[in-house]
């Protein structure tokens, strides 16, 4: 007879050993390297070696178990053994001791060990997870040699999964399949990880990165699978000589170790429903011998998949031949939108990048998200509150002088910049290859033509500046066109590759504290601006209502000036020839000088005229009084009464001078008229 438990005791001691040997490589070559994947390996490596030390301890004690009962069995055939070793019953099981320990062993250790592993695994799980977040960027090195260790350990943990899984299909060595489970995620996770640091040479990161969030997460939900297999073991029924799966056995894990398990499971499942045995059915023999080639089929399907892109319309593809971003190469072939055609990855890799999409990146200020739907808030620009989550100062020249200046001054004022930069991809290769951050770099290059500008120019534009490059008021167009050239400028010569479609200027303001200061500031210069632009306006109104134009008075000024020096001068022929144009420009004039000119005229013009005609009435008169004189008098008498009395109330009175009738006679206005003074209906009556 031979103990059947040594075996997987040996098994299980090697595999010990070597998952010792594997975590030791695993954590001095991950922090040699600097690669955190690698160290994080470390500790799921550690974990199986935890599992196959108790694997060790169980068949251990089972192996003495059975040696027990070798020992009593061969004394209980010997013919001169004491009788007491031919007892039955309670008798012979005083001396099993080995026994009572493999009971107590699988009872309370096992448990207690796996409730330990899960502690160690939700603990690390946690630090790794913690520390994968707060870690700041490293360098690392030499990701091939690590790839070479990945694969080496991921080969011998394959192998010897594969061989405890093979003896677990015994059921005296069940206990095997936990050890093999958990050596076969570790073979798979350091495979992936060894082709993972292999992409590291050609500058990809990602699926590196991935796997150093993955194995974190394995741990704990590993941790929280053995610690509920804990709590289920408790209520779950045991029964003797039938075997109980242990809680650090993965359900998990065992469905990748055991893909036919779960179609067993499956079967069983419904047999027990439908009460006939399905699994004897030919419909589920083919289905579980055709699986692995559907599998295997579908597979090759998805990876031939990988050789099909499909670019949107506002896309573009640019394809890697092996990494290469060497263009004149033609490693690198840039494909618009539609469908396109490479070979498998990894051979071919396809970027897409959205070329004719408008990007927009936020310069001075972080926008506050709404929680909801996680895109900007709009919010009214008001100088009297923040409406951002962080908005920036910029430094921008004063117009101060140093002797108006108070103590302690200087002659700066600050903004808050709220610039939003929206550009396009125009040349997808120059844009990936060039720069390893080429947004990061176009924000740079944004932050510092800003703040070189703004530098140079002013909060206002006043009449007494020579540029109209300014951050409020007037000069906000030109300031936002000079600032949009220097961006794409700089942005061409740093070969980014970008477009800058627009730059918005509305989003400058003076600080929330000095907001009422700024707008007293700006309310002044506008008034300023406002009181020079009525001047102008006056001036020009003024001067185009006297001679029709501002170009017109300007000529009159201009010549009558010459004319003023000229007699300074006493230069009579330029006197004469400036006379003569002036009066000819101010012929030409119009507005109130042409009507100042016509009314002279049309005055003088009556004048003569009055003059010319009272002289030749003159004449006639003293033609008519030498005819006669009497009649001449009487009658020039009459016309000066006539015209000094037409206004004057006249009474006559003709009475004998025989006649005593006095006649009383009220020369007082009346308010109220009499009966004798209406004269309405008579007047009416004649009509």
């Amino acid at each position: 007879m031979t103990l059947s438990s040594k075996r997987a005791e040996y098994v299980a001691l090697a595999s010990l050993t070597l998952s010792v040997l594997f975590f030791g490589i695993a954590f001095f070559v991950g922090r040699w390297s600097g690669f955190f994947p690698v160290s994080a390996a470390s500790w799921l490596i550690l974990s199986a070696a935890l599992i196959w030390l108790l694997l060790v301890i169980q068949f251990h004690q089972r192996a003495l178990a059975e040696q027990e009962k070798l020992d009593m069995s061969q004394l209980a055939g010997d013919e001169r053994a004491s009788t007491i070793f031919q007892a039955k019953g309670e008798r012979a099981t005083m001396f099993a001791i080995a026994q009572r320990r493999l009971e107590i062993l699988e009872k309370w250790f096992i448990p207690i060990f796996s409730a330990a592993i899960a502690v160690y695994q939700i603990a690390v799980g946690l630090h790794l997870l913690n520390a994968i977040l707060a870690a700041a960027e490293q360098q690392t090195k030499q990701p091939l040699i690590c790839a070479i260790c990945m694969t080496a350990i991921a080969f011998v943990s394959f192998l010897i999964s594969r061989y405890a899984t093979g003896m677990s299909a015994q059921p005296q060595w069940k206990p095997l399949r936990a050890g093999g489970s958990i050596l076969l995620a570790v073979a798979i996770l350091c495979f992936t990880l060894a082709v993972s640091l292999a992409l590291v040479q050609f500058k990809i990161l990602a699926v590196v990165n991935v796997i150093g969030f993955l194995i974190p997460i394995l741990l704990l939900v590993l941790g929280l699978e053995t610690a509920l297999n804990i709590v289920l073991d408790i209520y779950r029924p045991r029964l003797k000589d039938q075997y109980s799966r242990t809680a650090f056995d993965s359900r998990l894990l065992g469905i990748i170790n055991e893909p036919g398990g779960i179609f067993r499971t499956l079967a069983s499942t419904i047999d027990y429903q439908f009460g006939f045995e399905v699994s004897q059915t030919w419909f589920y023999k083919l289905l579980e011998k055709a699986i692995a080639p559907l599998v295997l089929f579908a597979a090759v399907t998805l990876y031939l998949l990988s050789c099909i892109v499909v670019v949107a319309p506002n896309e573009q593809a640019i394809i890697e031949h092996f990494g290469n971003p060497m263009k004149d190469a033609d490693s690198v072939r840039i494909v618009g939108p539609g469908l396109a055609f490479k070979k498998p990855w990894p051979i071919d890799i396809a970027y897409k990048y959205p070329t004719k999409k408008i990007m927009e990146i936020s310069i001075g200020f972080v926008p506050k998200l709404d929680p909801r739907t996680g895109e900007p808030e709009p919010e009214p620009l008001l100088w009297g509150k923040a409406h951002h989550e962080h908005e920036h100062m910029l430094l921008v020249a004063g117009e101060q002088t140093i002797e108006k200046l108070t103590a302690g001054g200087v002659p700066i004022n600050l903004l808050i910049a709220a610039v939003p930069v929206q550009y396009r991809i125009k040349d997808l290769y120059s844009f990936i290859y060039n720069h390893s951050e080429p947004e990061k770099l176009l924000e740079s290059i944004c932050y510092s033509e800003l703040t070189r500008f703004a530098a140079s120019a002013k909060i206002e534009v006043d009449e007494s500046s020579t540029t109209n490059e300014s951050l409020l008021g007037a000069g906000r167009a030109e300031a936002k066109r000079i600032l949009t050239e220097n961006i794409q400028a700089a942005a061409d010569k740093a070969g980014l590759g970008v477009e800058i479609v627009f730059l918005g200027m509305q989003g400058i303001h003076p600080p929330a504290e000095v907001a009422p200061d700024y707008q007293k500031l700006v309310g002044a210069v506008q008034k300023k601006q406002a009181l020079i632009l009525n001047a102008h306006a006056k001036r020009n109104r003024d001067l185009t209502a006297l001679a029709g134009s501002v170009a017109a008075v300007d000529r009159l000024y201009t010549l009558a000036t010459e004319y003023q020096a000229a007699k300074k001068q006493n230069n009579s022929q330029k006197i004469t020839e400036l006379g003569n144009e002036l009066d000819l420009a101010f012929t030409q004039s119009k507005g109130d000088i042409f009507k100042t000119l016509r009314q002279a005229q049309s005055h003088a013009f009556e004048k003569a005229t009055l003059a010319q005609a009272t002289g030749q009435r003159f004449a006639d008169q003293l033609k008519a009084y030498n005819a006669a004189k009497e009649v001449y008098k009487r009658q020039q008498r009459l016309v000066v009464l006539e015209e000094a009395l037409e206004n004057i109330r006249k009474y006559v009175i003709v009475g004998d001078p025989n006649d005593y009738q006095i006649f009383e006679i009220d020369l007082q206005e009346k308010l109220t008229p009499t009966l004798y003074d209406l004269t309405g209906y008579e007047e009416t009556k004649e009509k």
